[in-house]
């Protein structure tokens, strides 16, 4: 019922122009037109070969273009439906998996680290938790979140729900610690919703090339117009033609000045760098905006996840003595003293840490289930550290021997 009332937990579909409209987008703009006229003019002055020529190369144009554009639409499509989330939630006081769509107000979720925020909620218990909220604040460092509600005081509006530090806000990543919460928003109800309204009702401008070679027709077909006018006006009057003559002459120059190598000139080289810029990964829409990342001169952007991949490794290890055993336990330590689940992300520290102790030949995940938690101090910003206790189960003999000698080293 809830479910039909408040509807799916996603966000509406952008609206989208109808296929055949956005086909006559590309067959339709300025400089397309004076192709269509240009073709026009030379079955006029008697040259149909010419003018079908120069309409094959409008409609082979426009169709390269819109096909490009659609399957980078296509793309999109994937990758977001490849993004849908699963979730825990108690439904019948069973903690079940369900997809994040199906989430209604009202639902109790539990969330880790590592888990994505499925829609805005109110936190009911955390423990240790830190959320990152770069996708709507843009601030890359963890945010801590707790139960306890600001006390405001009289006179004082409520702040705004980004920096409520009881709710937790959909599109944001837990980054330490555990939580449940309520949902109390789905769908384009949410924060995230609300920002992707306002970036739905942006209208696309022209980019700096579309008004670049809009100049470029518009002073070329000032100059073809002008010239076959006085064309027309000499050979009628000076050389003595007679009118449809002259006007055959005059159509003549004006299409020998249209330039209908430009527009797949353009085109074609737009598309070569999308196509460039694809086999590094990067995804573009719109072939224009290939030029328009070609003149940025200047970008201003936070690094951390920007200008770098947001990954880290583990480059050395310290210890009181050295040995390969002694190295292997210190990363054992590691990966049981965290809650992390490299499967589905986690934070860079924790996977680097879960990457040196592979290639150490240790199984993390493996170790967590054999050595069995008995009792968790979670990550404290004063004791700046994160502490549990196990069940101690020796690894081998020659382990067991290092930890000794460790131990009495550190003494």
């Amino acid at each position: 019922m809830r479910l039909q009332r408040f509807g799916a937990n996603r966000l509406p579909p952008p609206r989208r122009r109808p296929l055949l409209l956005r086909l006559l987008d590309q067959l339709g703009h300025f400089m397309a037109l004076l192709l269509w006229i240009g073709g026009c003019l030379a079955f006029a002055a008697g040259t149909p070969h010419l003018g079908l020529a120069i309409w094959a190369v409008v409609l082979i144009n426009g169709v390269f273009s819109f096909v490009q554009e659609y399957q980078a639409e296509l793309a999109l499509e994937a990758l977001s439906r490849a993004l849908a989330a699963q979730v825990r939630v108690w439904r019948d006081g069973v903690l079940l998996w369900k997809p994040a769509e199906q989430l209604v107000v009202g639902d109790r979720l539990a969330l880790e680290e590592g888990d994505r925020v499925p829609a805005d909620c109110r936190l009911s218990r955390a423990t240790g938790l830190a959320v990152d909220q770069a996708a709507l604040t843009g601030e890359s460092k963890p945010q801590p979140r707790q139960v306890e509600a600001i006390a405001l005081s009289a006179g004082r509006s409520a702040p705004p729900a980004r920096e409520c530090t009881n709710l937790l806000l959909a599109g944001t990543r837990v980054v330490t610690g555990r939580a449940a919460a309520f949902v109390y928003a789905t769908g384009a109800e949410t924060e995230f919703g609300k920002v992707a309204r306002l970036t739905a009702g942006t209208r696309r401008s022209a980019s700096t090339l579309e008004r670049q070679v809009a100049r470029i027709v518009h002073t070329i077909s000032a100059v073809a117009v002008s010239m076959g006018m006085l064309a027309f006006a000499l050979c009628w009057l000076f050389v003595g033609l007679r009118p449809l003559e002259s006007l055959v002459f005059a159509v003549g120059i004006i299409v020998a000045n249209v330039p209908e190598g430009l527009l797949p000139t353009v085109t074609l080289s737009l598309a070569l760098s999308v196509q460039r810029m694809a086999r590094r990964q990067p995804l573009v829409r719109r072939l224009s905006a290939v030029e328009t990342l070609g003149s940025v001169s200047v970008i201003c952007c936070d690094k951390t996840g920007t200008l770098t991949q947001g990954r880290m490794a583990l480059e050395e290890t310290w210890l009181p003595m050295a040995g390969r055993e002694a190295r292997r336990l210190l990363l054992l330590a590691a990966c049981l003293c965290s809650n992390a689940d490299p499967s589905s992300g986690c934070d860079p520290t924790e996977l680097a840490l879960f990457e040196a102790a592979r290639e150490a030949g240790l199984d993390p995940c493996g170790e967590r289930l054999r050595q069995r938690r008995l009792a968790e101090l979670p990550f404290d910003s004063h004791r700046r550290r994160m502490s549990v206790v196990v069940a101690w189960q020796r690894p081998c003999r020659q382990a067991w021997s290092a930890v000794l000698r460790l131990r009495s080293a550190a003494c």
